[in-house]
């Protein structure tokens, strides 16, 4: 076994004692890397009294510019954790890749809206409209110690 597979290995012995683990693990296209990759950038979940302080601390939280009658473009923030914002990146790249095989509401609802509206979004705004409510959705689980129901669409604005 080489060296990434044995810190791989040590980070999931690790991160399996943790509630989390099981509960981030029951949404489709989460594996064991990426569940312990996402609670060592995150950390204890709980601690963060709304899901919209999780969103800073990854900085994924929108930054709007008004200047009189000026609106500016909104822009993420990126202010937060760069590492858990890419790990949860590559957590949503791969829900979309794998979307027909695992189905999944967040991008099923995200993507689809995103893509239907009259003037069509970039892909980088649906991907972080899709961050937003992956952070959303785990936060919610985790308050609740409820796993993934992809049944039980928890209910998101955009």
């Amino acid at each position: 076994m080489g060296e990434k597979e044995n810190i791989s290995a040590q980070m999931i012995t690790k991160a399996k004692i943790l509630s989390e683990f099981e509960l981030l693990a029951s949404i489709p296209d989460i594996g064991e890397i990426s569940a312990a990759l996402f609670i060592g950038e995150i950390g204890d979940l709980p601690r963060f009294s709304e899901h919209k302080k999780v969103n800073a601390f990854i900085g994924i939280d929108i930054r709007r510019y008004h200047s009189g009658k000026y609106a500016g473009h909104d822009h993420i923030n990126k202010r937060g954790n760069p590492k858990g914002r890419k790990v949860l990146y590559f957590i949503v790249r791969n829900m979309i890749r794998q979307q027909k095989a695992a189905p999944n509401h967040i991008v099923d609802c995200t993507i689809t809206s995103f893509k239907k509206q009259p003037h069509p979004k970039k892909d980088k705004v649906a991907i972080i409209a899709c961050m937003n409510k992956q952070l959303k959705c785990i936060y919610s689980m985790v308050r609740n110690n409820a796993k993934y129901d992809y049944s039980h669409k928890v209910s998101m604005d955009h």
